[in-house]
Protein backbone atom coordinates (compact mmCIF):
# COMPACT_ATOMS: atom_id res chain seq x y z
CA UNK A 1 0.00 0.00 0.00
CA UNK A 2 1.47 3.56 -0.79
CA UNK A 3 -1.12 5.08 0.94
CA UNK A 4 -1.71 4.19 4.70
CA UNK A 5 -4.61 6.23 5.03
CA UNK A 6 -6.41 5.27 2.31
CA UNK A 7 -8.81 2.71 2.19
CA UNK A 8 -7.46 -0.91 0.08
CA UNK A 9 -10.02 -2.28 -2.49
CA UNK A 10 -9.49 -5.09 -4.44
CA UNK A 11 -11.41 -5.70 -7.51
CA UNK A 12 -13.15 -9.60 -8.24
CA UNK A 13 -14.52 -9.81 -11.68
CA UNK A 14 -14.81 -12.03 -14.37
CA UNK A 15 -14.40 -9.60 -17.25
CA UNK A 16 -10.91 -8.29 -17.47
CA UNK A 17 -11.52 -5.13 -19.17
CA UNK A 18 -14.31 -3.80 -16.89
CA UNK A 19 -12.16 -5.33 -13.65
CA UNK A 20 -9.14 -2.65 -15.05
CA UNK A 21 -11.76 0.26 -15.81
CA UNK A 22 -12.90 0.19 -12.01
CA UNK A 23 -9.22 -0.26 -11.06
CA UNK A 24 -8.66 2.97 -13.19
CA UNK A 25 -11.30 4.96 -11.25
CA UNK A 26 -10.50 3.81 -7.72
CA UNK A 27 -6.52 4.97 -8.52
CA UNK A 28 -8.27 8.18 -9.14
CA UNK A 29 -10.04 8.76 -5.28
CA UNK A 30 -7.88 9.98 -2.80
CA UNK A 31 -9.32 8.05 -0.58
CA UNK A 32 -9.59 4.67 -2.05
CA UNK A 33 -6.24 2.59 -3.10
CA UNK A 34 -6.94 -0.01 -6.40
CA UNK A 35 -4.43 -2.61 -4.77
CA UNK A 36 -5.50 -5.12 -7.78
CA UNK A 37 -8.17 -7.28 -9.49
CA UNK A 38 -8.69 -11.28 -9.56
CA UNK A 39 -10.59 -12.86 -12.38
CA UNK A 40 -11.85 -15.70 -10.34
CA UNK A 41 -12.80 -17.00 -7.28
CA UNK A 42 -9.34 -19.28 -6.47
CA UNK A 43 -7.88 -15.89 -7.71
CA UNK A 44 -9.65 -13.52 -5.25
CA UNK A 45 -9.05 -15.92 -1.90
CA UNK A 46 -4.92 -15.83 -3.17
CA UNK A 47 -5.12 -12.17 -3.43
CA UNK A 48 -7.31 -11.43 -0.58
CA UNK A 49 -4.82 -13.33 1.74
CA UNK A 50 -2.10 -11.48 0.57
CA UNK A 51 -2.75 -8.09 -0.20
CA UNK A 52 -5.36 -8.27 2.96
CA UNK A 53 -7.36 -5.20 1.31
CA UNK A 54 -10.23 -3.47 3.47
CA UNK A 55 -13.14 -4.06 1.13
CA UNK A 56 -13.36 -6.35 -1.59
CA UNK A 57 -15.68 -5.44 -4.83
CA UNK A 58 -17.11 -9.07 -5.92
CA UNK A 59 -19.06 -10.42 -9.16
CA UNK A 60 -20.99 -13.11 -7.80
CA UNK A 61 -21.03 -14.33 -11.25
CA UNK A 62 -17.68 -15.84 -11.50
CA UNK A 63 -16.38 -19.07 -14.10
CA UNK A 64 -14.92 -20.78 -11.20
CA UNK A 65 -17.09 -20.61 -8.75
CA UNK A 66 -20.29 -18.83 -6.63
CA UNK A 67 -19.75 -15.37 -6.11
CA UNK A 68 -21.25 -15.73 -2.98
CA UNK A 69 -19.62 -18.86 -1.72
CA UNK A 70 -16.73 -16.74 -1.81
CA UNK A 71 -17.98 -13.60 -0.04
CA UNK A 72 -18.74 -16.15 2.55
CA UNK A 73 -14.91 -17.85 2.63
CA UNK A 74 -13.86 -14.58 2.93
CA UNK A 75 -16.38 -13.43 6.41
CA UNK A 76 -14.63 -16.45 7.68
CA UNK A 77 -11.02 -16.15 6.97
CA UNK A 78 -11.03 -12.54 6.97
CA UNK A 79 -13.36 -10.72 8.89
CA UNK A 80 -12.15 -7.79 9.00
CA UNK A 81 -12.12 -7.20 4.73
CA UNK A 82 -15.73 -6.35 3.72
CA UNK A 83 -17.62 -7.58 0.87
CA UNK A 84 -19.50 -5.02 -1.72
CA UNK A 85 -21.57 -7.23 -4.18
CA UNK A 86 -21.76 -5.42 -7.71
CA UNK A 87 -23.26 -7.64 -10.41
CA UNK A 88 -25.76 -7.70 -13.30
CA UNK A 89 -28.10 -9.93 -11.90
CA UNK A 90 -31.48 -8.79 -10.96
CA UNK A 91 -32.49 -11.83 -9.07
CA UNK A 92 -34.09 -10.91 -5.56
CA UNK A 93 -32.70 -14.32 -4.02
CA UNK A 94 -29.23 -13.24 -4.70
CA UNK A 95 -29.48 -10.04 -2.42
CA UNK A 96 -31.10 -12.36 0.64
CA UNK A 97 -27.85 -14.65 -0.20
CA UNK A 98 -25.22 -11.48 -0.14
CA UNK A 99 -26.89 -10.35 3.12
CA UNK A 100 -26.74 -13.90 4.53
CA UNK A 101 -22.79 -14.38 3.71
CA UNK A 102 -22.20 -10.78 5.45
CA UNK A 103 -22.52 -8.43 2.50
CA UNK A 104 -21.71 -5.14 3.41
CA UNK A 105 -23.32 -3.85 0.06
CA UNK A 106 -25.22 -4.82 -3.38
CA UNK A 107 -24.95 -2.94 -6.14
CA UNK A 108 -26.31 -3.20 -9.67
CA UNK A 109 -23.29 -2.92 -12.68
CA UNK A 110 -26.43 -0.94 -14.23
CA UNK A 111 -26.01 2.26 -11.36
CA UNK A 112 -23.63 5.17 -11.32
CA UNK A 113 -20.03 4.92 -10.64
CA UNK A 114 -20.07 6.99 -7.53
CA UNK A 115 -22.92 4.94 -6.31
CA UNK A 116 -19.86 1.91 -6.08
CA UNK A 117 -17.59 4.34 -4.70
CA UNK A 118 -19.56 5.83 -1.99
CA UNK A 119 -20.83 2.06 -1.22
CA UNK A 120 -17.09 1.11 -0.64
CA UNK A 121 -16.38 3.80 1.71
CA UNK A 122 -19.53 3.34 3.38
CA UNK A 123 -18.44 -0.45 3.86
CA UNK A 124 -15.55 0.35 5.68
CA UNK A 125 -16.85 2.28 7.70
CA UNK A 126 -19.12 -0.37 9.01
CA UNK A 127 -22.07 0.40 6.79
CA UNK A 128 -24.39 -1.36 4.19
CA UNK A 129 -25.29 0.15 0.96
CA UNK A 130 -28.31 -1.55 -1.07
CA UNK A 131 -28.91 -0.02 -4.97
CA UNK A 132 -32.27 2.18 -5.00
CA UNK A 133 -33.70 -0.12 -7.93
CA UNK A 134 -32.63 -3.34 -6.11
CA UNK A 135 -34.16 -2.55 -2.88
CA UNK A 136 -37.07 -1.45 -4.76
CA UNK A 137 -37.51 -4.97 -6.42
CA UNK A 138 -37.22 -6.55 -3.22
CA UNK A 139 -39.86 -4.54 -1.46
CA UNK A 140 -41.95 -5.34 -4.11
CA UNK A 141 -41.01 -8.76 -4.19
CA UNK A 142 -42.00 -9.24 -0.77
CA UNK A 143 -45.18 -10.27 0.71
CA UNK A 144 -46.85 -8.93 3.46
CA UNK A 145 -46.59 -10.26 7.12
CA UNK A 146 -49.72 -10.59 9.03
CA UNK A 147 -49.27 -9.68 12.70
CA UNK A 148 -49.04 -7.22 15.23
CA UNK A 149 -48.38 -3.53 14.47
CA UNK A 150 -45.00 -3.66 16.52
CA UNK A 151 -44.09 -7.35 15.12
CA UNK A 152 -43.97 -8.64 18.68
CA UNK A 153 -40.40 -7.06 18.94
CA UNK A 154 -39.25 -6.13 22.51
CA UNK A 155 -37.47 -2.52 22.57
CA UNK A 156 -34.00 -3.96 22.29
CA UNK A 157 -34.92 -5.71 19.18
CA UNK A 158 -36.93 -2.94 17.71
CA UNK A 159 -33.79 -0.43 18.25
CA UNK A 160 -31.49 -3.33 16.56
CA UNK A 161 -34.22 -3.14 13.41
CA UNK A 162 -33.69 0.66 13.44
CA UNK A 163 -30.21 0.39 12.86
CA UNK A 164 -30.64 -2.01 10.53
CA UNK A 165 -32.76 0.12 8.14
CA UNK A 166 -29.96 2.56 8.68
CA UNK A 167 -27.71 0.38 7.08
CA UNK A 168 -25.39 -0.42 9.75
CA UNK A 169 -24.34 -4.34 10.32
CA UNK A 170 -24.11 -6.12 13.08
CA UNK A 171 -20.72 -4.79 13.89
CA UNK A 172 -21.18 -1.33 13.51
CA UNK A 173 -24.73 -2.20 15.69
CA UNK A 174 -23.02 -3.86 18.54
CA UNK A 175 -20.29 -1.17 18.84
CA UNK A 176 -23.44 1.32 18.64
CA UNK A 177 -25.11 0.22 21.36
CA UNK A 178 -22.28 -1.03 23.63
CA UNK A 179 -22.93 -4.78 23.50
CA UNK A 180 -20.82 -7.74 21.95
CA UNK A 181 -21.55 -8.78 19.03
CA UNK A 182 -22.19 -12.34 20.23
CA UNK A 183 -25.55 -10.55 21.91
CA UNK A 184 -26.15 -8.65 19.05
CA UNK A 185 -26.26 -11.28 16.87
CA UNK A 186 -29.12 -12.66 18.87
CA UNK A 187 -30.89 -10.20 18.90
CA UNK A 188 -30.76 -9.55 14.48
CA UNK A 189 -31.76 -13.49 14.78
CA UNK A 190 -34.83 -12.62 17.02
CA UNK A 191 -35.50 -10.05 14.56
CA UNK A 192 -35.48 -12.06 11.57
CA UNK A 193 -37.72 -15.06 13.12
CA UNK A 194 -40.33 -12.69 14.04
CA UNK A 195 -40.60 -10.83 11.26
CA UNK A 196 -40.43 -13.82 8.68
CA UNK A 197 -37.09 -12.88 6.91
CA UNK A 198 -34.40 -14.89 6.10
CA UNK A 199 -31.76 -11.96 5.85
CA UNK A 200 -31.38 -8.51 7.41
CA UNK A 201 -32.07 -7.21 4.04
CA UNK A 202 -35.69 -8.66 3.73
CA UNK A 203 -36.20 -7.60 7.63
CA UNK A 204 -35.89 -4.38 6.63
CA UNK A 205 -38.19 -4.65 3.52
CA UNK A 206 -40.77 -6.48 5.63
CA UNK A 207 -40.50 -4.03 8.72
CA UNK A 208 -40.53 -1.29 5.55
CA UNK A 209 -44.07 -2.55 4.47
CA UNK A 210 -45.47 -2.81 7.40
CA UNK A 211 -44.30 1.04 8.88
CA UNK A 212 -41.82 -0.65 11.54
CA UNK A 213 -39.44 1.92 9.91
CA UNK A 214 -39.19 4.91 11.55
CA UNK A 215 -37.45 7.60 9.45
CA UNK A 216 -34.14 9.70 10.42
CA UNK A 217 -32.55 7.15 12.59
CA UNK A 218 -29.20 7.36 12.52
Amino acid sequence: MTNGDAISVLVVDGHQTFAELLGHALAGQPDLEYVGHALTGAEALRLAAELRPNVILLDPDLSDADGIAIAELLRVRQPDTRVVILTASDESALVGRATAAGAAGFLSKNGALGDVLNALRTAHGGGMTVSTDILARLLRSTSPVVGPRGGGLTAREDEVLQLMAAGLDARAIARRLGISLHTCRGYVKAVLAKLGAHSQLEAVAIATRRGLVRPGRQ
